[in-house]
């Protein structure tokens, strides 16, 4: 995270009119009338939450929403019958003032002065509050918005705790590499700024091996933080200078792999390190979810328990985007009790925030000739040209790589038939560039050098990349914390920033540029992470056991009780580890276990993607994915290059690819099927009946289709892979039949209207939980053999679940409610991607039937006690949110 690390007193002037007068260019851009898109006017019917009042009234309760949102204005865009027009809906979010508090009188003298010569004459009041309750012992997790400076949170009290006892240490965690370099590299700038300040006060800088260091001179007063010397460790970190890490550095910027792999399981080594241990940071914690954050909460369970094995209890400081029960999901993440800090009071810029539809494609048809939109980067480009040329600094977010050139590109283009000189400050930022060449890009655009930049979500955390006169994105980035990361890289004290939310073809999409209220009204989605789940739980163990022995302590106090327990039992069952009267310990093979668990995977092995012609391996795909995304044919990007590839061997772990640069791209089709295991939990009510529980889900890659970047299908080719099994967790309804007789849906008709409610279902689950569509899965049938009745299954996509289908069972009347409205508000006939059509469907999109899944869902709702008249969805946080994992 690098949010500015505060600033001093002062309230934003007047709002200006510079977000509407930005809205207006992209409007006059698409050829829609700006005084007519524009105008003002009370939201528009349905739009709002239920009982939600007149703009001013604030968010719906049961969460926080955005900064500002409490007194959004709002301008509804008026539409024709005829044709629709593709800005849907205006936001404005007024400015908000900051507040401030005094310094800790336990803040170091060095520490204020060098803050002081950045700028920051006190603290906001979060960052105050924050502060003193990590330095008062307490774990705490600040909450607060893009550019509230929650870095300053953890960087007093741990600077503070370094200067209080000279031979203290802490930790940094970062999910990225370049999240942590930012952060070391904001601690040199405060060491720089000491150095000028005039009054003579420094922290030092004494230069360690590794060239990133806060060091130790002192200054003419005699007043110094001495010998801090932070250093990055992390994969990239040269063998010579780990060592003198570990025996000088007092402050480790590092991620969960290193700590995976290469310090627990040598804690030995860093024994010193661990004894002094006073601080933990935890950066950017809400993307540690599903599997990975299950992982990476067991990590810190293991992390804890050494640090206590040399006497040390380091207080645990997190960091976030706003999260729904930030309180509950770090201390569910850590273990351990944990203090939230929401209030943010650092100054809000006022933005305007546009919903934008593309127009639909008249000369092009998608699947059984449902119709097309115009591609949401095209969009997105068009819109950074017409910006750029406007002279605002703006950055547009797309969904890759690839995407980012190609909307550079086509920005470029159009700007230069206007103003070629223009054209050269237009680039793209994403990740497989080198560091140097990062560095210049964010410099030119901090500086102004730049004025539009295309680039993949690598511009969402750990740059620090703030003030932008506007933020373009290219569809929904998948979840609201992500859109409001995003959308904090715009607005500067004074001037009203614009947003613009550009729809993909897609239901969620649909239902947000339909639904603003869901985006911007509601509490961000709630982080969902299993612990327990035992293929997770089973390689954690066991690398815990070779750590340190575990007792029965550890098993009750630590790593969950009853459930490891039950785990640790299969593994001395296999052999794994061995059970003594004192624990379970791991055998001396002279191996480590970490070597061989992949934190981010899904614990099915990784497939190395080899160049042919070369040997060289580009990367690795999960082994899970690696039939839908690495198959015979399919096209593999990497660091911006295109590759296709050759052949696919499951048992070696590798696929061999050449280069080549296609203007095709590839679409998997598979077949699935779905056995329950075991019903957990079941509720009846009336035709309707609503289970979750484990599943055995068994699926098969059985063709791709190649497809033009418009969406035109190319050709279809058959592919013979095996069929891939997979025990995980569910949520399913069944119906029964004579309830859809009733309702005019006759044998011919169920298939369909399953089969879309299905795809929509998928679809909008990500509004609930923080996931992508591809990483959950369905199956909808007639007549399942395991329920004897019309069923509907939504699973998860990972062995054992990562939380999602719990959580879209805690919240299954809100979710199915919301994916009627957007099958219902889609302006197609019979179905299209936006609604009811899956890029992933094995199928090919059909039986496909769109009003009998608003029939079905409506049916099902009636059943559940949910409204389901216009707008009674509401926004889908709206209401509690729910138990963090399930019900």
């Amino acid at each position: 995270m690098s949010d500015p690390v505060g600033g001093g007193p002062g309230a934003p002037s007047a709002r200006s009119e510079r977000g509407l007068e930005l809205l207006r260019r992209v409007l006059a851009g698409s050829g829609i009338d700006p005084v007519h898109a524009a105008g003002g006017g009370p939201p528009a019917s349905g739009d709002g939450p239920p009982g939600a009042g007149p703009p001013g009234a604030g968010p719906p309760a049961g969460g926080e929403g955005p900064p500002g949102v409490v007194d959004a204005e709002v301008a509804d865009v008026a539409e024709e019958d005829d044709e629709p027009e593709s800005l849907r809906h205006v936001i404005r979010l007024p400015a908000r003032d900051g507040r401030v508090a005094e310094w800790p009188d336990w803040a170091p003298d060095p520490l204020r002065a060098s803050l002081a010569a950045r700028g920051v004459d006190r603290p906001w009041s979060h960052q105050a509050h924050g502060a003193q309750l990590a330095h008062d012992g307490h774990d705490v997790v600040v909450a607060t918005g893009t550019a509230s400076g929650k870095s300053l949170v953890y960087q007093l009290p741990v600077l503070a705790g370094l200067y209080e006892d000279p031979r203290a240490t802490a930790l940094y965690l970062a999910p990225t590499k370049a999240l942590a370099a930012d952060q070391l590299r904001a601690l040199s700038e405060i060491a720089g700024e000491a150095e000028r300040s005039a009054s003579g006060t420094t922290i030092g800088a004494e230069r360690s091996a590794s060239g990133t260091t806060i060091g130790a001179e002192r200054s003419a007063s005699g007043t110094t933080i001495s010998g801090v010397r932070p250093a990055s460790f992390d994969g990239d970190t040269p063998m010579e200078e780990r060592d003198w890490i570990r025996r000088h550095s007092r402050w480790v910027f590092s991620n969960p792999d290193m700590i995976h792999r290469s310090l627990l399981p040598w804690h030995g080594r860093w024994s010193g390190f661990f004894r002094r241990l006073q601080f933990i940071v935890v950066d950017e914690c809400h993307t540690y979810r599903g599997v990975f954050g299950s992982h990476v909460s067991l990590l810190l369970r293991r992390l804890l328990r050494v640090a206590a094995r040399y006497g040390a209890h380091p207080v645990v400081v997190l960091a976030s985007a706003t999260v729904a029960r930030p309180a509950e999901f770090a201390s569910r993440l850590t273990g351990r009790d944990v203090v939230a800090v929401t209030e943010d009071g650092s100054p809000h810029a006022g933005r305007t925030v546009a919903f934008w539809e593309p127009p639909l494609l008249h000369e092009i048809t998608g699947d059984n000739g449902a119709p097309v939109r115009r591609a949401a980067g095209s969009e997105a480009a068009r819109m950074l040209a017409d910006l750029v040329l406007e002279g605002a600094r703006t950055l547009a977010f797309v969904r890759s790589r690839r995407a980012a050139e190609l909307t550079a590109l086509g920005a470029q283009r159009q700007i230069r038939e206007i103003d070629p000189d223009l054209a050269e400050r237009v680039a793209s930022y994403r990740g497989g560039y080198l560091p140097e060449e990062r560095r210049a890009l964010e410099s030119a655009l901090a500086g102004g050098e730049l004025l539009g930049v295309a680039t993949t979500n690598a511009l969402e955390l750990g740059v620090d990349i703030s003030g932008l006169d506007s933020v373009v994105l290219a569809g929904f980035p998948g979840t609201r914390a992500s859109f409001w990361q995003q959308a904090g890289r715009a607005g500067r004290e004074r001037e009203e920033a614009l947003v613009v939310l550009v729809a993909r073809d897609d239901p969620l999409d649909t239902y947000l540029v339909h639904h603003p209220y869901a985006l911007v009204g509601a509490p961000v989605e709630t982080c969902v992470l299993d612990p327990t789940n035992p293929y997770v739980l089973a390689p954690q163990l066991a690398c815990a056991a070779a750590e340190m022995p575990l007792t029965t302590v550890d098993v009750a106090e630590v790593f969950g009780g009853a459930p490891a327990e039950e785990v640790l039992d299969e593994l001395v069952a296999d052999g794994v580890l061995r059970r003594r009267p004192a624990g379970w310990f791991w055998p001396d093979t002279g191996e480590r276990p970490a070597t061989t668990v992949d934190i981010r995977g899904s614990g099915l092995g990784q497939v190395a993607m080899v160049e042919a012609a070369t040997g060289r391996m580009l990367g690795t795909v999960d082994g899970a994915s690696a039939p839908g995304t690495a198959h015979p044919g399919a096209v593999y990007l990497h660091r911006g290059e295109s590759y296709v590839v050759d052949e696919l061997d499951l048992d070696a772990g590798i696929a061999l690819v050449h280069s080549e640069d296609p203007d095709w791209r590839t679409e998997a089709q598979s077949v699935s099927d779905v056995e329950v295991i075991e019903v957990a939990t079941q509720s009846r009510t009336g035709p309707v009946r609503v289970c979750f529980g484990e599943v055995s889900v068994s699926s098969q890659v059985v063709g791709y289709r190649r497809r033009t970047p418009d969406g035109t299908v190319l050709d279809t080719t058959p592919l013979d892979l095996p069929v891939q099994t997979l025990r995980t967790r569910a949520v399913w309804y069944t119906v029964d039949v004579e309830a859809l007789a009733g309702i005019g849906l006759d044998q011919a008709r169920i298939p369909g209207a399953l089969h879309a409610a299905e795809h929509a279902a998928i679809g909008l689950l990500p509004l609930f939980a923080i996931c992508d569509r591809w990483d959950i899965g369905g199956l909808s049938t007639a007549l399942h053999p395991d329920t004897g009745l019309p069923t509907v299954f939504v699973h998860d996509g990972h062995p054992g679940g990562a939380g999602l289908a719990e959580r879209g069972h805690a919240v299954l009347g809100r979710w199915l409610a919301a994916t009627r409205a957007a099958v219902r508000d889609c302006e197609c006939r019979t179905g299209c991607p936006s609604c009811v059509q899956s890029p992933k469907c094995g199928n090919g999109n059909s039986p496909l039937d769109k009003s009998g899944a608003v029939a079905v869902l409506d049916l099902v709702l009636d059943a559940l006690g949910e409204p389901t008249g216009a707008g009674a969805a509401g926004p889908p946080g709206a209401g509690a949110a729910g138990p963090l994992v399930g019900g």
